[in-house]
This record gives C-alpha cells, sequence and structure tokens, in this order.
C-alpha cells in the first residue's frame, strides 16, 4: 500500500525547456523580484520503504541553494530532468526514524538523524545524484513524512551539544565544506612545504559552505576572511571569529565580458572596483595574496579572485551561485602553481567524520532565530530567492521535535 502524506509539491514547468523566465523585477524596497515555480500543497504518494530504506518524518529543515535552482528551474527543471511531473524537494535537515527496513541495521526506530543527501553514488562512494533534487523517485523533506536509503541517514549524538536546528543547518552545508576543505588544504599543504612559518590566508565569497569552510580553516590556524555585503551578516563572520571584509568597497566587482569589452563606462568602473579589491588584499595579508580562496560565486568574482592568489595558491569550490562558464589563461595558472579544486558533497564516511568532528569541536552553524513554519515555506522561498534571509541557515519546521 503506497505511503500518504502532507507536502509542498514542485510541478513540472510548461514553458519550453521548463525554465522561469530570466531575470526579475524590483519590489520598491531595494529588493529584486524573482520569478520562482509555486509550491502546491497538497496530498503526496510514494511507495512504501524497500528492505534498505527507512521511512522516517522530518523535523526541521534547511532551506538550502539548490531549492532556489529547482523553483527557478535554472539551469535545468528537475521534474522534466527526473522524468517526472511532480517532486518534493529539500535535503538538509534533521529526521525522526520511524520504521527502518528489514535490512536497514544502522539505525533503529526513535533515533533522530541527520539527512546525508547522495541520492546516486559511484562505486567510490562519491555522488553522482542528489537525494530530493535530481536523484529520481527521491522525496524530500517539504513533506510530513518520506524514505531514505539507510545510507543516508547519520545519527546525531546522545545528548548533543547542538541543537536541532543547528544540525539542519549542519546536514548539506558543513559536510560539503568538511569534504571540500579536506581536499584544498591538503593541496595547499603539499605545495607550500617550504613556506616555513607562513600562515597561509584564506578568504572566501558565499553563503554558508563557504562561512563552515573558514571556521575550518581558523581552527587549522589560518587567517580567515569571508566577504558579504550584508550588516547582519558581517556581523555573523565576525561573531564565528572571522575578518569580515564589506564587498560594497568594491561595489562594480561583477565581471562581464561582452560589457567589458563593448561599454567603456563599465570597463572604468568595474576596473576601479578590482583596483581597490586588490589593493584590500594586498593590505590584509601583508602583500602575499590569498593561498586558499573559496569561491561559491563563480562566474562574476573569477578574474578578481584569480588575480588575488598568492604563488603557489588554491581556488577552491563545491557549486556555483552566478555563472558556470569559467575562462582563464591555463600557461599562467601553471606558472603560478594555481591549483583549482573541485568537489561534490562527500562520501558517506566523510559526513560521519565531519560529524563526530562537529560534535568534538563545537565546529557547527551558529545559532539563529532565522525560523519558518511550515505554514511558511513558500514565504521561505520567496525571501531566499529575493535576498531578504539575513543568515545563512534559514530552517523550516515540519514536524514537532
Amino acid at each position: 500500500m503506497r505511503i500518504r502524506t502532507e507536502a509542498w509539491v514542485l510541478y513540472a514547468g510548461s514553458n519550453g525547456n521548463g525554465r522561469s523566465q530570466a531575470g526579475g523585477r524590483s519590489n520598491g524596497n531595494g529588493h529584486k523580484c524573482i520569478d520562482i515555480a509555486e509550491l502546491k500543497r497538497e496530498t503526496f504518494e510514494f511507495d512504501p520503504p524497500g528492505d534498505h530504506e527507512v521511512l522516517v518524518e522530518p523535523i526541521s529543515g534547511c532551506w538550502e541553494g539548490n531549492m532556489n535552482h529547482a523553483l527557478t528551474r535554472h539551469p535545468v527543471d528537475i521534474c522534466r530532468q527526473r522524468g517526472e511531473e511532480k517532486v518534493v524537494i529539500g535535503n538538509a535537515g534533521v529526521v525522526r526514524v520511524l520504521q527502518p527496513g528489514a535490512q536497514a541495521h544502522n539505525v533503529k526506530e526513535g533515533d533522530l538523524c541527520l539527512v546525508f543527501c547522495n541520492g546516486v553514488w559511484d562505486e567510490h562512494g562519491y555522488p553522482k545524484k542528489i537525494y530530493a533534487y535530481d536523484a529520481p523517485g527521491t522525496v524530500g523533506l517539504l513533506a510530513k513524512r518520506t524514505k531514505l536509503h539507510e545510507r543516508q541517514l547519520i545519527p546525531i549524538p546522545e545528548n548533543s551539544r547542538h541543537t536541532l536546528e543547528q544540525w539542519a543547518g549542519f546536514s548539506l552545508r558543513f559536510i560539503t565544506a568538511w569534504a571540500n576543505w579536506r581536499v584544498a588544504y591538503g593541496s595547499w599543504q603539499l605545495q607550500a612545504r617550504s613556506s616555513g612559518d607562513r600562515v597561509p590566508a584564506v578568504w572566501g565569497w558565499g553563503g554558508g559552505v563557504t562561512l563552515a569552510e573558514l571556521m575550518l580553516a581558523r581552527l587549522a590556524g589560518c587567517e580567515a576572511a569571508m566577504i558579504s555585503s550584508q550588516d547582519e551578516r558581517l556581523n555573523l563572520i565576525a561573531d564565528c571569529g572571522l575578518e569580515p571584509v564589506d564587498r560594497r568597497s568594491f561595489p562594480d566587482l561583477s565581471f562581464e565580458t561582452e560589457r567589458y569589452q563593448n561599454c567603456a563606462e563599465y570597463r572604468t568602473r568595474y576596473l576601479e572596483s578590482e583596483k581597490r579589491f586588490l589593493g584590500i588584499v594586498e593590505a590584509k595579508t601583508s602583500a602575499r595574496g590569498v593561498a586558499i580562496f573559496i569561491d561559491f560565486i563563480g562566474q562574476p568574482v573569477f578574474r578578481a579572485t584569480l588575480k588575488s592568489l598568492a604563488r603557489p595558491g588554491v581556488i577552491t569550490t563545491a557549486g556555483w551561485k552566478e555563472g558556470m562558464d569559467l575562462a582563464l589563461v591555463r600557461a599562467v595558472e601553471c606558472m603560478h602553481w594555481h591549483v583549482h579544486v573541485h568537489t561534490h558533497y562527500a562520501r558517506y564516511d566523510e559526513g560521519v567524520e565531519a560529524v563526530e568532528f562537529g560534535e568534538r569541536s563545537g565546529w557547527a552553524p551558529p545559532r539563529s532565530n532565522e525560523r519558518y513554519c511550515w505554514d511558511d515555506v513558500p514565504r521561505l522561498a520567496r525571501d531566499y530567492a529575493e535576498g531578504r534571509t539575513t543568515g545563512f541557515f534559514p530552517t523550516f519546521e515540519v514536524n514537532a521535535a
């Protein structure tokens, strides 16, 4: 018998390639109105769990960037990609185990678990598709009940020092940061063995994953700085022990190749912002440059990021926000000993390691009051899309703890 549950459901788009219309419009209060798909609150059905699957009830979820990609249908319409008329998204959070399958020995009834969002993985354990995003047949946390494979659940330590909302924020972003930092920092160490007592400068663009990774950098003894343009986030960055860098000091640092080539006014404004940015990097790193740059933005800042890198240096990412296609001069990158690191979420053992380290060291998302109730999920979707969420880990309630 199929399982019926209440859910916020995303339907496939109806226009051509399924994408939402590009662009946006001002809403009159300084935020841009973004075209996002509607989430419909309705009954959703799915097959009962198999032997290695687990029936769960989500407790708390964290709104992720991939959920925004799904609602803007960019770069793809995930319903059409999955070949499904409708899907339930949401792949970061905390769940309670209701009923383990006959061969699911990793968890037991009543356990509170963090969601590990590998949807389809290869023989090495690396994700090929992500649960509740592009993995077919998966039902996300925007449902009162769902099912997961036992290797998509990591038990939360008993009597944890962290709240369930913190573990919800940890679920995707902190595990991504753990796996990416391991490769990026290891790459820099291999190159910089002769640097003596040099303390590497680690900088970052982005959101929650960047913050988590910079917190790891600080714990490793690095000089860590994060860039933001919002006062609330700059204060949060400082509260986490990182150096805040105000992006408003270089407001036109957003590179567009065609405009740069064809518009003299734009080119002048861009170059002035780039000069200011590189001057700030030089001053704050004592002219050493950035040893490891964590860049989750992409194309608009890529040119300036490369120019700010030390020699040797590492630029690292596990995702993008604006622009997937990047241009570089390969010979220059070789001569400057620049390593480019690209990872995608993590292996299951890395997730377990991250949780153990987070509990032991206190490494976790900062506590936040930015919480939304179940009824307010569509408002959270809109707030996130239009930049009204002030923290890095906005959470939503599904079921009572």
